[in-house]
């Protein structure tokens, strides 16, 4: 499963628990549902995760369970919530200072104001298993050298399609530059068949687009110095928008896209899994709920990276993703480390198995046996540069306000240039 023993990961582990019980407070009241260590030496920490699609659906509560099982003193309370809804019950918990002792995060800007609001464990010193995870993996969970979060998944962004749509339109190979897929979107057009799936309601599938071209036309140092400027109105972005433009006035999307979901029913995942839209711009998690939510392609699913733009700065080997982690609150139980080192390092092979997560275990790469994800694999370890999602790379309002006004622009309510200046707003007002 992976290049360390069990030995040393023992080892590790109990070394790193045992340095828990000393850094966490004994007093452990602060955190939701009264979790911590009862009089009679049980203890109970609660457990948030967005785990409502399979595989996680049925893998997360084995996994506990499992766990709960061999500790037969601890409990879990898990609660499990769609996407955005988990975003707006956090962002409610956070804002009373509560946070869950562990807790779904993607890292970046949200967990770095969660961490200077005082309400995060660092687990530097804790986690002496960190060696056993991949560096790229770790990146959106460490903050000046500190690392505040454990990931169990990694991955990015890019075009998920349907070979035999692609064949009904005469394209024999996925596009590799923007002009091309604007062509392939007027082919599939021709021969009757919806382009692009597109959750238009969540807004976050939509920044997709935007994020990779910003990232193609002026380049991903151009996007990382905005992040510091806090100005995000250069022509190189302006541009993105306006690439984005000659998409959206192509009608690519499926009928009723701007009022549709991601992963409920009639939704993005299930326009794609049941055959009725050519392409989405999805992370790697898309085939697993493509399948939860209408039908597995199987062999006539494939993948390609976002095309590069002619003219621009970008490389189509910068790629643009995440992944998924946990963290835990300010003085959560040892056992809730504990709980996480067995998540990830004992269960990498179930989580693999499960076709819907991607290593973070170095060494466990070679457990992938499905073609399009070993694409997606070797991307990231090709990659010459890498970028958090947006609406996590940046404080939470900056984050929203890429989500809102690139949603708008995709609605025709903005303009590129107006889409730039919003953000850039939100950028020195947070």
């Amino acid at each position: 499963m992976a290049s360390t023993p069990p030995s040393r990961r023992s080892f590790l582990a109990l070394s790193g628990l045992t340095a828990l019980s000393l850094s966490l407070t004994a007093a452990c009241g602060g955190g939701e549902s009264g979790s911590g260590p009862a009089a009679d030496g049980k203890v109970t920490f609660a457990w948030w995760n967005i785990a409502t699609t399979e595989p996680g659906k049925s893998l997360f509560p084995q996994i506990s369970s499992a766990f709960t099982a061999t500790h037969p003193d601890t409990t879990i309370k898990t609660t499990s919530l769609e996407n955005e809804a988990f975003k707006s019950k956090l962002t409610a918990t956070t804002s009373s200072g509560r946070l869950p002792d562990v807790f779904q995060t993607w890292g970046g800007g949200v967990l770095r104001q969660q961490v200077d609001a005082g309400l995060v464990e660092d687990l530097t010193d804790v986690l002496g298993w960190a060696s056993d995870l991949t560096p790229v993996s770790l990146q959106a969970y460490q903050f000046e050298g500190r690392t505040y979060g454990v990931p169990y998944d990694v991955g990015m962004v890019g075009f998920w399609y349907n070979k035999k749509l692609f064949a009904k339109a005469g394209t024999t190979a996925p596009p590799a530059t923007w002009a091309e897929l604007l062509e392939d979107v007027k082919k599939l057009k021709a021969v009757g068949v919806t382009p692009i799936a597109l959750a238009g309601k969540e807004k976050w599938p939509g920044h997709y687009y935007w994020a990779y071209l910003a990232m193609r036309v002026a380049g991903l140092p151009a996007l990382q110095q905005a992040a510091t400027t806090k100005d995000f109105t250069g022509a190189g972005f302006v541009q993105a928008g306006t690439r984005l433009k000659e998409l959206v006035d192509l009608q690519p999307f499926q009928t009723g896209f701007l009022g549709a979901g991601y992963a409920t029913p009639g939704g993005q995942a299930a326009t794609m899994g049941n055959g009725k839209a050519a392409m989405e711009l999805m992370g790697q998690w898309g085939p697993s709920v493509q399948k939860d939510a209408g039908a597995d392609l199987g062999a006539d699913l494939g993948f390609f990276p976002f095309p590069t733009v002619d003219g621009g700065l970008g490389q189509a080997t910068d790629v643009f993703g995440g992944g998924g982690g946990f963290a835990l609150r300010k003085g959560a139980p040892k056992e809730a480390l504990e709980f996480l080192r067995f998540f990830v390092l004992e269960n990498e092979s179930k989580l693999l198995a499960s076709n819907g997560y991607l290593p973070v275990v170095k060494g466990a790469e070679s457990q992938l046996v499905d073609p399009n994800r070993r694409v997606v694999a070797d991307s990231l370890v090709n990659a010459t540069g890498f970028q958090l999602f947006l609406d996590q790379a940046y404080p939470p309002a900056v984050g929203q306000q890429v989500n809102d006004s690139v949603a708008d622009l995709i609605a025709g309510k903005k303009t590129p240039e107006q889409v730039t200046k919003s953000i850039t707003e939100a950028a020195k007002g947070a």
